[in-house]
């Protein structure tokens, strides 16, 4: 997913991106950015996945929300210009609010999230900046591409599992983490033989 969104947003190296949460697919669409030579910038409320996207090296600034304005901050670091690129990546109305508001004019914001429920989107801000909104989903002929890069070593996948466990383990340690307790959890790996954990 991560792979297909960067493609849509047209990001090239030298630009700057703005990514509002450091889940598995904002992280992954962090490290493809940073492949491309993209300097990117990572907004996170969950401390861990903060943690995840500056140890992993896949973003240049790691920002918390509670902390930070964040638009106004990727303004300071841009000289005022704002983020090339924005990727929503958290399904939250806060985070879709911020990136429209630290995007450079007639920049671009993908929205990855899965939203549950109907977001809202300033629309007046959308045609003043002259904001170019695109969605993407699912993988679209991606895989001989993500397959190249993990193989040459330009994106590692490791840093971001957080827990491997056997089938026996996927609904108390699988589901309900992710369902109950998302902030301790990045990526959980499941082996239905128990091999390799």
């Amino acid at each position: 997913m991560g792979y297909h969104a960067v493609e849509r947003s047209g990001a090239k190296a030298g630009q700057l991106a703005l990514v509002g949460g450091a889940g598995p697919i904002g992280l992954l669409t962090s490290a493809l950015l940073k492949a491309l030579g993209v300097t990117v910038i990572v907004s996170e409320l969950s401390s861990l996945r903060r943690k995840k996207a500056s140890d992993a090296g896949v973003a240049d600034h790691v920002l918390d929300p509670r902390e930070v304005d964040v638009a106004e901050e990727v303004r300071r670091l841009t000289k005022g210009r704002g983020a090339d690129v924005a990727f929503e990546c958290s399904s939250a109305q806060a985070v879709l609010d911020t990136l429209i508001d630290a995007l450079r004019p007639a920049g671009t914001l993908v929205v990855i999230g899965i939203w549950g429920d109907r977001a809202a989107i300033d629309l007046f801000k959308l045609v003043v900046k002259e904001i170019d909104l695109r969605g993407a989903f699912a993988y679209v002929n991606s895989y001989p591409a993500v397959i190249e890069l993990l193989g040459s070593g330009r994106i590692d996948l490791e840093p971001f599992v957080t827990h491997k466990i056997g089938l026996d383990g996927l609904i108390q340690e699988g589901f309900n983490t992710l369902i109950h307790h998302s902030e301790t959890a990045v990526k959980i790996l499941v082996s239905p033989s128990g091999k390799g954990l």
